[in-house]
């Protein structure tokens, strides 16, 4: 069984960084605490541009994903969509190796 795993590449402008940190920091945090069927949650920066931003994100199912997008958390990174600039671009993927589930367990 694969896990959902999604990719998203986001903008940020110059005036809306610090925002735009505290809400993903809210929603990341959030999601690996309190979410049983979020596998992982990591933000990264680019090397070349530093207001670009990546999230890598795995969940469990389907229902584990809707549960994110019904959280709290999401809500207050939900806030800070105007601290964009332009699409958010979202790839979504599922999981491959490693194949052994445990890898993605929380416990």
């Amino acid at each position: 069984m694969s896990n959902i795993a999604i990719w998203v590449k986001v903008k940020v402008k110059p005036e809306g960084l610090e925002k735009f940190l505290h809400a993903i920091e809210v929603d990341a945090l959030g999601s690996e605490q309190d979410e049983p069927g979020c596998m992982r949650f990591n933000v990264l920066q680019d090397a070349s541009d530093d207001l670009t931003y990546y999230f890598y994100e795995v969940y469990e199912n389907e229902d584990a994903l809707a549960a994110h997008r019904a959280a709290p958390h999401y809500a207050v990174w939900s806030a800070a969509r105007d601290t964009l600039e332009g699409d958010i671009e979202i790839t979504r993927t599922a999981t491959v190796f490693p194949s052994d589930q445990s890898y993605w367990s929380k416990g």
